[in-house]
């Protein structure tokens, strides 16, 4: 029987170490998580749980970003008359999602936070030599000035794995 790719994925010395730049922020794992992940990766989970648990599990990623993002402070009055001191996001924040496997994050995106502008990008990747070429892509104009979002699930497989 072949190795468990996903388990040996989820060994702490396979990523703890990995650096991908001081901007990349990961997700604590918690038991809830572990929870989805586990019923997603169960062979005997129907298609309508996994789409259930799937979305649970997306909608607890966009939401883990979106608290990357900068917020100010704002003062409002509540239906009370009383004033209220909370958070904002700042102007600015975008999201781009990658063509394909990010526009499945989308969604869950659209219900947390309404207004926020989306782009998209389209990148193929060589079959030979794995370069990755960008072949479309749709941002905001003034994009180098905004805080990004990236949408882009990525999954561990075997054949990921190399």
């Amino acid at each position: 029987m072949d190795p468990d790719v996903i388990q040996d994925s989820l060994r702490k010395d396979n990523y703890e170490d990995l650096d991908l730049g001081p901007r990349f922020k990961r997700m604590q794992i918690t038991d809830n998580i572990r929870e989805l992940q586990t019923v997603l990766r169960d062979r005997s989970t129907s298609r309508s749980d996994f789409v259930f648990y799937a979305d649970r599990l997306i909608r607890l990623v966009v939401e883990d970003g979106l608290n990357q993002l900068p917020y100010r402070e704002k003062e409002v009055t509540t239906p009370t008359g009383c004033k209220y001191k909370g958070l904002m996001y700042e102007k600015g924040n975008c999201c781009v999602s990658i063509m394909r496997s990010g526009e499945a994050m989308e969604q869950a995106l659209r219900d947390c936070c309404r207004s926020i502008r989306i782009g998209k990008i389209l990148i193929y990747s060589d079959e030979d030599t794995h370069d990755a070429k960008v072949v479309y892509s749709k941002l905001p104009p003034d994009i180098a000035n905004r805080k990004v979002l990236l949408l882009y699930p990525i999954g561990m497989s075997a054949s990921a794995s190399g």
